[in-house]
């Protein structure tokens, strides 16, 4: 963040300056956290249903937090030199900062959202577009109503462009996030079932997902897979320029995709442009779409193709995204960061893309999904069915898991496990894999089926 005198950042969120000089400088951004609070901070205490940070000024004021941002102040508090704010709202006001602070910007934003592949589009897009420019972008997955106005006010005046996830869960989430990130290139990867549980329908998440469409001005691009059932009702509602990528089809395509041991390679065919060879050390078909929405992102900032294609090689994705691994012959995917039932067919097929060598066997081993609601039960089940239909060795993990070993056999697979406890999961695992098999380890967050593999691969803990 830049600098700027505690009384200018207390009139932009519409604060009361009630201790402190006006004049004192924030120079080292803002916190959240007294943890990793360091001098010259403005420190928001943020409440929450199992915490309240106003419990923790005296901390902010030892640190040398330049400011407090306070709804409430407590009795005793000596804040000594440390200029205090008082608002209505300590979350409305980091939200109102951060608006302020996007339009104080000279930079471009790119928000990018969807059920799944928003990290790792992310990841490629942030990859791609600091091939020339200089990039900020969402760390982690702090996407949300705290995460991004957080992440905004991270940027400085070095900054050329933002990178901005949008998450949600819940309806109306995602047009704050707009307004305070006011993007000009928004990127929808797709529309599928994660938080069912809460929006009810798919519809309805493609309504919450196109605020991002509806948000752009009429000089920004909004980029779409072709196969979206939704590009169309997001295009037909969006001011912007609408693009559509995809293996072979769309302005922005991959033709004559093949997969490899390491990915796959592929040339980048865009409309009007020479095309490029590309060759990605990513697994997956899903990953390439993630790689050709981040191309156009690079694309509409004016980057060459060689330029595309050099951001798109050199990506680094985030651990638990599909890190692929060898163990002693063994072929591991970790896929471990979440999932939903779009997400674990995606990961499913790249197990079933792979041949496991010497006749061996391919394995996924398979947590409980989160936020699914009445659709549960079903969904799980289907999950199961899908993994058996690739012939696959299904091993299902947790007893909430129990309805993917369900529909595995029912649907036939050649081998179905479940375990209630992860421990002997492991232990079953390391008596049967053997070089030359396939495996895939995936779950939600709250799965935690990493604890699986890396009590199997230890020493590969990531």
């Amino acid at each position: 963040m830049n600098t700027y005198p505690i009384q200018k950042l207390s009139d932009a969120m519409g604060g009361k300056l009630i201790s402190g000089e006006g004049e004192t400088l924030v120079e080292s951004g803002v916190s959240t956290d007294t943890r990793s609070l360091v001098p010259g901070t403005l420190f928001f205490a943020l409440t929450g249903e199992n915490f309240d940070a106003h419990d923790f000024l005296h901390q902010a004021v030892s640190a040398g937090a330049a400011g407090l941002v306070v709804s409430d102040l407590p009795d005793g508090l000596d804040a000594g030199s440390c200029g205090v704010i008082r608002v209505d709202d300590t979350l409305l006001a980091l939200q109102k900062l951060a608006r302020w602070y996007r339009g104080e910007l000279d930079v471009v934003v790119v928000g990018i959202t969807g059920s799944n592949g928003k990290t790792s589009t992310k990841a490629f897009t942030s990859s791609v577009i600091g091939q020339r420019y200089q990039v900020h972008a969402t760390r982690g997955n702090r996407n949300n109503h705290i995460g991004l106005p957080l992440t905004v006010l991270e940027a400085d005046n070095d900054d050329d462009v933002l990178v901005l996830e949008m998450g949600m869960n819940h309806p109306g989430e995602i047009p704050p996030l707009c307004e305070i990130a006011q993007p000009q290139i928004g990127i929808i990867t797709n529309i599928g079932h994660a938080h069912i549980e809460f929006m009810g329908s798919r519809e309805a998440i493609a309504e919450e997902k196109g605020a991002l469409a509806r948000s752009l001005p009429e000089v920004g691009t909004l980029l779409v897979t072709a196969g979206c059932e939704f590009a169309d009702y997001f295009a037909a509602r969006s001011h912007a320029r609408s693009v559509s990528v995809g293996n072979g089809r769309g302005m922005i395509r991959a033709e004559g995709l093949h997969l490899t041991k390491a990915g796959s390679e592929f040339d980048l065919a865009i409309d009007g442009e020479e095309s490029v060879h590309v060759a990605l050390e990513v697994a997956g078909k899903h990953m390439v779409n993630n790689a050709l929405l981040a191309a156009g992102a690079g694309w509409a900032l004016g980057l060459t193709p060689d330029e595309l294609a050099c951001g798109l090689e050199g990506v680094e994705l985030p651990g638990g995204r599909l890190r692929c691994f060898d163990h002693e012959g063994i072929t591991v995917f970790d896929d471990t960061y979440n999932a939903n039932p779009d997400s674990m067919r995606a990961a499913i097929g790249v197990v079933a893309e792979r041949a496991a060598s010497n006749g061996n066997t391919r394995t996924v081993v398979l947590g409980m999904m989160s936020e699914l609601g009445r659709f549960a039960e079903e969904m799980h089940c289907e999950v199961g069915a899908h993994a058996a239909r690739q012939n696959l060795r299904v091993v299902s993990v947790g007893a909430e898991a129990a309805g993917i070993a369900e529909g595995a056999r029912n649907a036939g697979a050649p081998k179905v496990e479940h375990f209630d406890q992860y421990e002997d999961a492991a232990r079953w695992l390391r008596k049967t894999l053997r070089a030359g098999d396939v495996i895939l380890f995936k779950g939600s967050r709250k799965a935690a089926v990493e604890q699986v593999m890396n009590q199997v691969f230890p020493e590969n803990e990531n």
